[in-house]
C-alpha cells in the first residue's frame, strides 16, 4: 500500500521521526488536530461529491457502471437462470407439440478429432 509514493515502513519511519520532534508533551495535542483536520477533510470531499452528483447527475450514470461491472459476472448464475427459464419454457409447450426426434447423432471424423453431425431419417 502506498500514500503518495510513500510505502508502510516509510509512513512509519516519518511518524517515528515526527513524533521524536514534536516531543511526548505537543503530541497528543498534535494527534489531537490532525484527527480533526481528517474529519474535516472527509466532511468536506463528501459534501462535494454531494454536489456535484446533484448538480451534474453522476450518480445516475454511476448506478449504470455498477450493473456493468465485470466482477458481477458469475457464469455459473447466468447459466443457472437460463436453466430456470427453459424448465419454465418447457413446461408451457405441450408435450404433443414436441414430438419425437426423427434421425440420429453420427460420430464422423478421425478419432483425433470427431464431429457429432445429425442425421435425419425418413419416416
Amino acid at each position: 500500500m502506498t500514500v503518495l509514493g510513500l510505502t508502510v515502513e516509510k509512513l512509519f519511519v516519518v511518524a517515528l521521526i515526527a513524533a521524536v520532534i514534536i516531543g511526548p508533551r505537543r503530541l497528543p495535542a498534535y494527534a489531537s488536530r490532525l484527527g480533526q483536520l481528517i474529519a474535516r477533510v472527509t466532511v468536506l470531499v463528501a459534501d462535494a461529491a454531494r454536489r456535484a452528483e446533484q448538480e451534474t447527475g453522476v450518480a445516475s450514470i454511476r448506478e449504470d457502471w455498477t450493473a456493468l461491472d465485470p466482477r458481477r459476472y458469475d457464469p455459473r448464475r447466468i447459466i443457472r437462470e437460463a436453466w430456470a427459464a427453459g424448465e419454465t419454457d418447457a413446461a408451457e409447450v405441450a408435450p404433443e407439440a414436441i414430438g419425437s426426434p426423427l434421425g440420429a447423432w453420427v460420430v464422423t471424423g478421425s478419432s483425433a478429432h470427431p464431429r457429432r453431425v445429425w442425421v435425419p431419417t425418413d419416416s
